[in-house]
């Protein structure tokens, strides 16, 4: 079986959906529609932006999801999708993909993501930082000794997880994670702790927004951040979307029940070779390439 999945937040980069723009009539009208539906030129940020206008999370998200989502549409007929996933950020653009969401719902509720998140960042001093080299297990241990928020917040592959808290939470349980062995505990250069409590006041806000748009029946599965399985009904869509932001990315076991319900080619659709680098770390067994205009 064919598996699309998509990027999530840090695989910007400049000139991001320039050559879609410039290939595909198709591309231009979505760029331009995206541009006249959040009410500023994100193209130029995308196509020519420095790197720190496009780390702007309000920037960031959206020009994610539309390299990704206009990608998709492009590849028209090539696009043939028996199940997808979306790493955080990404689980919008694959609901858009399989039809579950329009792009133009898929492209507002991002922007209301982006800029709940970064609300609630502006709350409360938080980040997150990256663990490298010990089993889940023992990272969930420290976290649940330290005191103060941090939590597991994304589950990337066998020996790679993030964590996410208040500042002195996460540098605390780093030092900790050092002591039990940890290759690398690194604090990560992020505007706040993603994917944790502290995103409760972004949830609140997203949840509204959420339950306000039509989600139809998808066209296949979307295996989902939240419960790290095959997804089709419409409200529990809604429901593990909106849960989301303060739940762990469960990235490991989507792959490995995607690959264990028979995905055998997946294809990353958007910014990036993140999700590849990811796939062989999580199973070599099957394929992992980027979608390309032919």
């Amino acid at each position: 079986m064919k598996a699309y999945i998509f990027p999530g937040q840090g695989a910007q980069f400049t000139g991001m959906g320039l050559d879609l723009y410039e290939k595909s009539p198709i591309a231009q009208e979505l760029f331009e529609k995206a541009n006249s539906i959040l009410g500023f030129s994100i193209t130029d940020v995308m196509f020519e932006g420095t790197t720190e206008e496009l780390k702007q999370t309000k920037v960031t998200q959206p020009a994610i999801f539309l390299h990704s989502v206009i990608l998709a549409k492009v590849l028209g007929d090539d696009f043939t999708p028996q199940m997808v996933a979306g790493h955080s950020l990404g689980e919008l653009s694959a609901l858009v993909a399989n039809q579950c969401l329009s792009f133009e719902d898929g492209l507002t509720l991002v922007s209301k993501r982006a800029q709940a998140m970064q609300k609630a960042c502006e709350m409360q001093e938080s980040t997150m930082a990256a663990v490298l080299g010990l089993e889940d297990a023992v990272v969930e241990e420290v976290c649940a000794a330290v005191p103060g928020v941090v939590v597991a917040a994304n589950y990337n592959c066998p020996g790679q997880l993030v964590i996410s808290g208040e500042i002195q939470a996460v540098e605390k349980a780093c030092e900790a994670l050092k002591e039990k062995g940890a290759k690398r505990a690194l604090v990560l250069p992020v505007g706040g702790a993603f994917h944790s409590p502290m995103m409760e006041p972004a949830r609140e806000e997203l949840a509204k927004a959420i339950e306000e748009t039509e989600f139809k029946a998808p066209i296949c599965p979307v295996y989902q951040n939240v419960v790290a399985k095959a997804v089709t009904d419409p409200q529990e869509i809604k429901k593990n979307l909106i849960l989301q932001l303060t739940a762990p990315v469960k990235w490991t076991q989507c792959i490995q029940a995607m690959v264990a319900d028979g995905g055998k080619e997946f294809v990353e659709v958007g910014p990036g070779k993140v999700l590849q680098g990811l796939m062989r770390k999580i199973d070599r067994s099957v394929t992992a390439s980027g979608a390309s205009l032919s």
